[in-house]
């Protein structure tokens, strides 16, 4: 079986993956689904120097820590980034990476070169959307309870993720077994930056007929193609 590490994205914890987590762990994986600093149930964290590389060391310090191999590293929307971030720390721990409707940010490249939408809440140290803004815009079309338990546990999330630019000075360099999970429905980052990553990074490309977020609104779906890559 396999050690499968899920990286939530902006606004989020690792709360948002339970419904996938669980999937995976009753095919017998052991599943990691940590919320970075700052963000879900850390927002007490929230401070100055909070970035993608920061969260990135998380992640790959996670992985020693854990002593885990072979790993599966999924990311969704920012977790894109920190995914790349983290697998360029611990290369060697590292079988396959699965960007979920993900941004896949070149090196020096910041998410407001991507996305340019203004968040709800603008915080010195952290940006996001307002409950009622996360019902009407980034949660619109989802089950109703669904989307209220989803709307209930949205955080704001550090600002360096944003507005500062990636370092990622080796990700892009090497060979990778990559999976690029695109999502039809979602407006961001949309296909052609993902298409961007597949291609650079040779993956295969899988699509889902829903929103940004797969993970609740098609879960099955989306731990099938995570296990079978």
């Amino acid at each position: 079986m396999t050690d499968i590490v899920l990286i939530h994205g902006a606004y989020q914890g690792g709360w948002i993956w339970q419904p996938v987590a669980r999937q995976l762990r009753a095919a017998g994986h052991t599943v990691y689904a940590p919320s970075l600093d700052g963000c879900g149930e850390r927002r007490s964290q929230l401070r100055p120097g909070i970035d993608t590389e920061s969260h990135g060391q998380e992640i790959a310090d996670l992985l020693h820590y854990e002593d885990l191999r072979d790993v599966v590293l999924a990311g969704t929307s920012s977790g894109g980034m920190v995914l790349a971030a983290a697998a360029e720390r611990a290369r060697a721990r590292i079988d396959r990476v699965v960007f979920v409707d993900a941004l896949a940010l070149f090196d020096g490249e910041k998410i407001r070169d991507i996305v340019s939408r203004p968040a709800t809440i603008n915080q010195e140290h952290a940006l996001g959307p307002s409950r009622e803004d996360a019902l009407g815009r980034m949660f619109a079309g989802m089950d109703g309870k669904l989307a209220e338990w989803a709307a209930d546990r949205i955080t704001l999330h550090p600002i360096n993720v944003f507005i500062q630019p990636v370092k990622l000075p080796t990700f892009w360099d090497q060979t990778w077994n990559t999976s690029v999970i695109y999502c039809l429905r979602a407006q961001n980052p949309g296909e052609a930056h993902q298409r961007r990553c597949a291609e650079k990074l040779k993956a295969r490309w899988h699509t889902l007929d829903t929103g940004h977020y797969p993970m609740l609104s098609m879960p099955d779906e989306l731990a099938n193609l995570i296990i079978s890559g």
